[in-house]
């Protein structure tokens, strides 16, 4: 492996990924990998696929030449398209995110007695 280049692309990755506000969770969630294998690619553990290099671009709308660590002075033709995210709710806060992906991963019973459990806490806060 090219510790060089994977140190590189993991800046580049984590920079782009804080200028967007998203976690680590949130960027390994829209690529299709793990959050432990997405916090190897930004510490410059490990290369991603063509695929998942692909995916990164998308998500973070970055060209692939800025990840790659080329910068301004590549002149050659870029093929992956320059997509923004699918517009979604980023402004909300860290923890409601974490809360989405943890009830994603809930059973249907668990998950019903979880909105039980918030009812239960709204109805309590009015007055």
């Amino acid at each position: 492996m090219d510790n060089e280049l994977a140190g590189i692309l993991g800046a580049a990755a984590r920079g782009a990924r804080v200028r967007l506000g998203l976690t680590q969770a949130d960027v390994a969630e829209r690529i299709g990998m793990a959050s432990e294998v997405y916090g190897r690619l930004e510490r410059g553990h490990m290369l991603p696929s063509v695929q998942n290099l692909r995916r990164l671009c998308t998500v973070l709308n970055v060209p692939p030449h800025d990840l790659l660590g080329l910068g301004s002075e590549f002149s050659g033709p870029i093929a992956v398209r320059e997509t923004k995210p699918k517009p979604r709710p980023e402004e909300e806060p860290p923890e409601m995110r974490r809360l989405l992906r943890n009830l994603r991963k809930l059973s249907p019973v668990q998950l019903k007695l979880m909105n039980l459990v918030a009812s239960a806490m709204h109805q309590k806060k009015k007055p």
